[in-house]
Parts: structure tokens; sequence; C-alpha cells
């Protein structure tokens, strides 16, 4: 999983614009026959065989899913048959299914990553009540040889009493009949609008431990992921109206149903690690196959130009499961599907199938790193899996190097392999830490720290050891759940005691830094913070189209894109309002300097005469201090005056209000093409709470994550009186 906006990442996770935006604070990322959906249960037996059969051979689990959607209540009704060998040493009493749908029975288990979105659904949509927001599963009834068997339900997990142990070896199948209640609002099982988001929603096999003797029956994580399953082969039929789309992973056929105005869409996928489905009345699909693998894009045709940014995103994925197939193992199905979803700031993997946000007008495909993530996710997760409630690192750490991986390959700068060493903060924790260890830490943990210790593994052995590593890895695990002690057996196979040694003290170890000689030097990583600013703020105010010229954030980006930038200080003024001042130039040059802008500074009245004309007049400027006492506002006042009419700043008035302070940004005084940004206070000196209030709003002012100000006035304690702004569209994902 991952944040598809591109300045955030994963659950608060703090990638580069992440990590970008915390220093602007702080300055000094087959076929298989079908059955209709309404037709009888197929006969379900609980013998236990002790002769395997081939397929059951490959997946120890088989579901046959006849299930109706009922639209008008949303709710689904389901019969389920579950084909179960028991691959372990211990003979089996009793059987356990996940029945993850029951996070929303309650507020207080629902997923907290979508918490702030259910909350904006919820003012939006007042006639909903909070019970629309919960749902959940009811198990209606367990029966084998159409006998009843025991069963109950409890925290997310249905335990299943056998009539006879299931010995190793053999195998039992046994029926439930269902009904899922939709929960309203935005769940990984809910719906929204006119879609159905349809992970959890039928009683899925959970994994066994013959190792401590027990069934997995851990709720599904609040504030992560427990996506722990056993790879098996699907049969599902789906009864939905006939105008619905469905995406589901698999072979996909549609039939007549008998029921008029329905039909009934079949899926038949094998060796798949789960199974969901997404369903709407106006999705369509967009398909391109190459080489025997089909790509599907299912999105809202609410936008002619949206085609093209599809087509785009498809050409994409081809290029990335190419990369992935030949780096680490031929990518086996013969599909992959991608769907258009009301989540925000979200994106999430599934087996064959991924979720992703709102397709955004301008949208550029080929730099959208969380879409390289979730499909990484096809190898680490669907094909690959692991305990994710107690191994997060193995998916999501691998995930997200290779989309660092990928991206490096593919020429990218900003994302290669620079923002992986860019990072030398350590985190006073091991980086296989479980996620109730990890806790709000857990993305920092996995992504940022684990994608770095795979780094550091990768430097270390060089590419072509690296990519024999993982292709071995993938060959041992591939539709298996791997294990770290099995990834660090892999690397003592392939690379070596020493190798493995290294790396598990990197996994094992808190306070992971990379090794000195990996990470970047001072002079690299202020090149590289430059480079990921420059396309930052250009990104975020392109997203504007109608942004005024004279905005504060404006004279960064230009300062960035290599203009001029000098900042000229009031002279004549006491010690203390000096002392203030050059404060505030510290806090200025040193973001200044560790982006790698160049600049000028003027202290006195002498050196400003001496630069007034030439080198100022082809500079953007950054003014500090009173009015009064700063030599060129004096010079160039009458000129400062009439470009402040056209933001509507009103000069006179606010420069003769006792004890106002703030900033107001102008078109430079005598060059149209160049900005000045005055800070400014009407008294020799500042309070001390206006002081530090002060400070903070400079940096609000400049930073490409806030909104973008054309002046601002405050009180002598600080507080924002007035203000003329546009609102910065990705402030709020920042916001605390």
């Amino acid at each position: 999983m991952n944040y598809s906006n591109p300045f955030t990442s994963k659950l608060a996770r703090v990638g580069i614009a992440g990590t970008l935006a915390l220093i602007l604070a702080t300055s000094p990322l087959a076929n298989m026959g079908v059955v209709a959906a309404e037709a009888d249960p197929a006969p379900v037996s609980t013998k236990i065989y002790n002769t395997p059969k081939d397929s059951l051979e490959q997946t120890p689990i088989q579901y046959q899913i006849q299930a109706r959607l009922n639209e008008k209540d949303m709710t689904i009704q389901g019969s389920e048959k579950v084909t179960y060998r028991n691959t372990s040493k211990d003979a089996l009493q009793q059987l356990v299914l996940h029945t993850y749908a029951d996070a929303n029975l309650s507020k207080s288990t629902q997923a907290s990553m979508y918490q702030q979105h259910n909350e904006k659904i919820s003012e939006d949509h007042p006639e909903k009540t909070a019970e629309d927001f919960l749902g959940g599963i009811d198990i209606q009834a367990v029966t084998a040889d159409s006998q009843s068997l025991d069963f109950h339900k409890e925290n997310q997990a249905l335990t299943v009493q056998l009539k006879k142990p299931v010995q190793p070896g053999e195998w039992v199948s046994f029926q439930l009949e269902f009904q899922l209640n939709i929960p309203y609002g935005s769940q990984r099982v809910s719906y929204y609008k006119d879609m159905i988001n349809g992970a959890h929603w039928f009683p899925v096999m959970s994994v066994y431990d013959e190792v401590k003797h027990q069934w997995n029956k851990a709720p599904y994580s609040r504030t992560f992921e427990s996506d722990y399953y056993t790879s098996s082969d699907f049969e599902v039929q789906f009864n939905v109206p006939d105008e619905y789309q469905v995406a589901m992973p698999g072979t996909i056929t549609t039939q007549d149903s008998t029921e008029h105005g329905r039909k009934v869409v079949s899926a038949v996928a094998e060796n798949t690690r789960e199974f969901v489905f997404f369903a709407s009345p106006n999705l369509q699909v967009e398909s391109v196959t190459r080489n025997g693998l089909t790509v599907e894009y299912y999105y809202y045709n609410d936008d002619p130009s949206k085609k093209k940014i599809v087509d785009r995103y498809i050409n994409q994925a081809f290029k990335v499961i190419d990369f992935y197939s030949e780096k680490y193992g031929k990518y086996p199905y013969p599909e992959f599907r991608i769907v258009e979803t009301y989540v925000q700031g979200v994106a999430v993997e599934y087996a064959r199938l991924i979720q992703m946000g709102q397709i955004q007008n301008g949208a550029v495909p080929e730099e959208d790193t969380t879409f390289v993530h979730e499909i990484a996710h096809q190898w680490f997760h669907a094909l690959i899996g692991n305990n994710s409630e107690t191994e997060s690192f193995l998916d999501e750490g691998f995930a997200d190097f290779s989309m660092v991986y990928f991206a490096e390959k593919q020429g990218d700068k900003l994302n290669g392999f620079r923002s992986i060493q860019f990072d030398t903060a350590p985190v006073d924790m091991a980086i296989v830490s479980t996620n109730d260890e990890a806790g709000d830490l857990a993305s920092l943990v996995y992504y940022q720290k684990g994608r770095q210790a795979i780094y550091q593994l990768y430097r270390s052995v060089g590419e072509e050891k690296f990519d024999e590593l993982m292709r071995t890895y993938f060959k041992r695990y591939v539709y298996q759940n791997a294990t770290v002690e099995g990834l660090l057996q892999t690397i003592e196979d392939v690379l070596g005691k020493e190798i493995r040694s290294e790396m598990q003290m990197a996994l094992y170890q808190p306070n992971f830094v990379l090794k000195p000689e990996y990470q970047l030097s001072q002079e690299e990583t202020a090149a590289y913070v430059h480079d990921v600013l420059q396309v930052q703020y250009k990104t975020v105010m392109g997203m504007i189209p109608d942004l005024p010229y004279e905005v504060m954030n404006r004279l960064m980006d230009k300062a960035l894109q290599g203009e001029e930038l000098t900042i000229v200080l009031s002279d004549q003024v006491s010690k203390l309002a000096t002392k203030q001042q050059e404060d505030m130039v510290n806090q200025l040059t040193g973001f200044l300097d560790m982006t790698g802008m160049r600049y000028d500074i003027i202290r006195d009245r002498k050196e400003l005469k001496q630069k007034m004309k030439k080198e100022i007049g082809n500079s953007n400027l950054i003014v500090i201090g009173n009015a009064k006492s700063n030599g060129l506002v004096q010079a160039l006042k009458f000129n400062i005056i009439d470009r402040t009419k056209q933001t509507g700043f009103p000069w006179k008035n606010t420069m003769d209000q006792p004890l106002a302070a703030g900033a107001y940004v102008i078109k430079h005084p005598y060059n149209q093409n160049r900005l000045m940004l005055h800070y400014f206070w009407n008294e020799d000196h500042l309070s001390d709470a206006a002081f530090e209030a002060f400070k903070l709003k400079i940096q609000e002012s400049i930073g490409f994550t806030n909104d973008f100000y054309q002046y601002y006035v405050l009180d002598n304690q600080g507080k924002e009186q007035s203000n003329k702004k546009v609102a910065n569209p990705i402030s709020s994902l920042f916001a605390e």
C-alpha cells in the first residue's frame, strides 16, 4: 500500500517530499467450470481423502463461491465451499477463517487510515447516520455432508469444529452461508457514490502455524496491514445488475442470469493470494494485450482527455512488469488490472489487481512512483507472501526499494537511488519490528529504513549478484509465505555468511543508517535537495492555473530555477533589532545553503548604493526590517507603493499602524520579471512573543506545502490579523 498523492506516503510516511517539508520547518514518499450464481450450491463433502489431487498439491486451498449483490440495501448473500488440505504435521480438529469485514462492526476497530476521509464524507452527507458507516459479516450456517458444524465467530475469527480431525496430508470440504453488510464510506470493503470496494468480503482461511500449533486469529490491523494468506484457487460467480462493471482477479466471463436485468460475472483465479472485487455501473475498461499479458484499466470516463492518461498508465504498467519480471522472476498471470476508485491519497495492492485513486488532470504516469510501488507488490505480497502483521518489512521494504530500483534504471535522478542515500537520520527501532512495536513509526521503519537496508545489500554485492539473489528468493518462495529468516538463509546460500551477517545486523539492530560510503556527500545532498524542490515547487504551483504572479512561494521557485536572489537588511537600527534580523537571515540562509541556492546579502547602505542599479535590478529581493530604516525601501518607496496597488496591500496604512508586523510580496519595483518580498515590523524591534511567531511565519510563507500568501499582517503577539492568499491544494496533506 502507498499514498497515491505524489507528495505523501503511506500512513503519514515521510517520503522525500515529506522530509523536505520537515526541513522547511526545521532548517538552522486457467479454465474451470462455472456455475450460475443463483443455482443451488454444489454438493459438498467432508470425506477425508488420503489420495491427493494434482491441483491440491499445488494449492492447498480451493474456494467455490456463489454470491449475489443486493444493490438496494448494499448486502451480499453468499454461499462458499472451501476445500482445505492439511499441510501441517498436526491433526486439526478445528479450522479457522478470518472475517475481516467484522472490523466494520465498530468505529473503534475500523482502519484509522480512512478515518479522515470518512469524516469528510459524513460532513458532505448529513443524511447518513453513524450506523451507515458500519457493517460486518453474518455467518448463517456451516455444513458438511448436509450436517451442521459447530462454529464460533469472535474478534474477526471464525472457528469451525470438525466432526473428526483432518490428518496431515488429508483434505476436507465444508460449506458456509453468509451475508455481508457493506458499510457506507471509505474502507477496504465499503460503498461510496457508485463504487463498491470488495476486499475481505467473504470468510478466508487463516494460516496455521505448526511451530506454535495454533491458527492465526489476529484481527485486522487498525493502523497498518494484516494481509497474511495462503495462495489458493478461486472459482467465483457473482450475480450483479446488468449495468455493473466488475473488476476481479483471474479469467473473467459473463453470462445471463435467470433474473431479469441481472447477469453473472464469473472469475477463475488459480494460485492467487487473495480475491477482491470492485464494482460500479459507471466504470469502463481500457485493455491492451502484449506478449500474452493483458493489462486492463477500469476507470470513469468523466473527461474525454482521461483516455490518453489511461493509455499511458497501461504502457507504464507493461514497462514496470517487464522490469521486475527480468530482475526477479516472470509475472505468471495472464492479466493485470488497475481500478480507479474514490479513495483519497491512498493506493492499495491486491493479488493481480491494484486500487488507485482518482486520475487527476495533467497526471504524468511516467512520474507516478506510487503506481510503480503498487505493481512491485505483485512480487512482494501477491507472489511472495509474508505475515504483514509481524514482518511488514518483507513486503513494504522490498516494494519501496523496487520502486526506487525501477526509477534509477529509467534515469530518474530524483526518485532513483539518491532518494535512498539522502536519508541519514536513524530511527531507534529495528527494521524487523512488528506492527505493534513500530506503531506510528511503521512507515519510517519498513519503507524508509527497510529500503535502505536492501540498498546497502545491493551496493555491497553489486547489481549482478543482487539480481541473482532476488531470482533465487523468488523461485524459493513464489506462491509461498516467506520469513525474514528465510530471506537471510537465501542471502547466505547465494552470497555467503558474511553478507548474511551484515544484513542480519542491519535488520535487527535499531538506529540503522547507511554506511558512510553509500551516503551522499554534503555537496551531493545540497544538489539533490535543490533538484527535488525545484520540481516540487513547479508542480505544486502549477496546480493552480490562475495563481497570481505575486505570491511569496514563487520567489523560492524562481531562485530554484537559477534566478539571482539578494537579501537586504535594514541598517541604522538597535543592537536588538540587528540581532533579530541576523537570526532571520540565518534561518533563511540555512535553508538556502542546504538547497544549493545562490544568494547575496547586503547589510549597509554603502554597498546597497553600489549595487542598486545593476545587481539589484536583475535580482529577486528579500527585504528584512522596518521600512523607515531600510535603505532599499526608502529609495524605492514610491515604486513600492505603486506595485502594492496591484495586489491590494494597503501599504501606507499598514506601515503607519503601531506594533504591526508582517510581509507582502510585489513585482520588483523596477523589474516586472522579478519579485520583492518584504518582511517588516513597524517598531525598532519585535517583542519576544512576536519574534518567534514571525520566524515561523517566514518559513511558512515560502514553503511549497503551505498556502500562497500575497500579504499578511500580524499583531504584537504574532497573531495573524489580516491576509490575502490562495489556497494550496496540498497544504491539508501536511497539516498536523
